[in-house]
């Protein structure tokens, strides 16, 4: 019969040094997350989006893992099996209102579901600093590699044919096209766009001025404008102080505010009727189209950044992606072979 070891005893001071940690059920995690992150001043549909996400995940721990209800008890592995069903298992659109998930397929976008990862991250991350949490159960879970996607922005073709879509003879399609006229100028995102007040546009200068709460990364943004957008824009004015009081330029028809869904709706229908296919037309897409043609039309990059109102270049180089075309237009422009032969000749 073995001996059984005697146990080593703890010193005093190691058990004295020993850090005790909450145990926090998952709702407890998330509403001490939500309330510091909003003291940093995160913006209101940023912890929307966190607690979305966390509540995604919780439905589907309470089918999987029904045991698991503290923070302390979640682990890597965890969340690799729920990036695993995301990837392989979960509908398309389940939940959603107005689309109907048992038609559509299974298994998420890796860029949904990195969205995803990024969120549980952040939450986790606040919890480790703020010596909630022992060990942090995002440590080493990747995001997923994506594609580069060189389709991403509109040929020259498509921007005619887009253009000529809207009905500029009443007022929606009007509305519509100068907003397209906007997005291809300035590279504006969606929010911005729809937000936009008369105060904020110096048509003397041709600069939008943004102050930081309305930019995505809280600094101010100055965005010219071409003399074309100017005189829209000043049509537009006009228009709305015929029909509304208000000093937003984009409205519904009734002045109301416009929505982020509307006009984006209103830029597929434009795409469908151009006739332009396999490409997932959103405001996104106007964006990376303006990037890429004033790097084509001989913008440095760093002006580019300041304008676009990108913190990082390493963003802003995701937005001007080159297809074959232009890299052999430029090749052949550029190759130093040109000066070597011309050399020899």
């Amino acid at each position: 019969m073995s001996l059984q070891k005697r146990a080593r005893r703890k010193p005093v001071r190691e058990l004295a040094n020993k850090k005790e940690y909450p145990k926090l059920t998952l709702d407890q995690a998330l509403d001490l997350v939500i309330a510091g992150k909003k003291a940093e001043g995160l913006r209101e549909r940023t912890l929307l989006d966190y607690s979305k996400m966390w509540r995604y995940f919780t439905d589907w721990l309470k089918e999987n893992y029904e045991e698991v209800d503290t923070a302390d008890l979640l682990t890597r592995d965890m969340f690799r099996n729920y990036i695993n069903y995301l990837r392989y298992d979960a509908k398309r659109y389940d939940g959603h209102k107005y689309i109907d998930a048992e038609k559509q397929g299974v298994g998420l976008k890796e860029a949904t579901i990195n969205i995803r990862i990024r969120a549980y991250r952040a939450i986790f991350n606040h919890l480790e600093r703020e010596g909630l949490i022992e060990v942090n159960p995002m440590d080493n879970v990747k995001e997923l590699r994506t594609d580069v996607d060189l389709t991403n922005c509109f040929t020259d073709e498509d921007v005619k044919a887009l253009l000529a879509q809207p009905n500029q003879r009443d007022y929606v399609g009007f509305r519509d096209y100068v907003a397209m006229n906007v997005l291809l100028d300035t590279g504006m995102r969606m929010n911005e766009i729809i937000n936009l007040r008369v105060a904020e546009v110096d048509f003397q200068t041709r600069f939008i001025t943004l102050e930081g709460d309305r930019n995505k990364n809280r600094k101010p943004r100055l965005i010219p404008f071409s003399a074309h957008v100017s005189k829209l824009l000043l049509q537009l004015i006009s228009e709305n102080r015929e029909h509304f009081k208000t000093d937003r330029l984009f409205l519904s028809s009734y002045g109301e505010n416009l929505g982020w869904n509307q006009l984006n709706k209103r830029l597929k229908y434009y795409a469908k009727n151009a006739g332009i296919d396999g490409k997932k037309v959103t405001s996104h897409v106007y964006r990376h189209t303006w990037a890429k043609n004033m790097i084509l039309n001989g913008c440095d990059p760093f002006t580019l950044q300041k304008m676009g109102g990108w913190a990082d270049i390493r963003t802003m180089r995701r937005y001007i992606q080159m297809d074959t075309t232009e890299m052999r237009r430029s090749h052949d422009d550029y190759s130093p072979m040109n000066k070597f032969r011309n050399k020899r000749v």
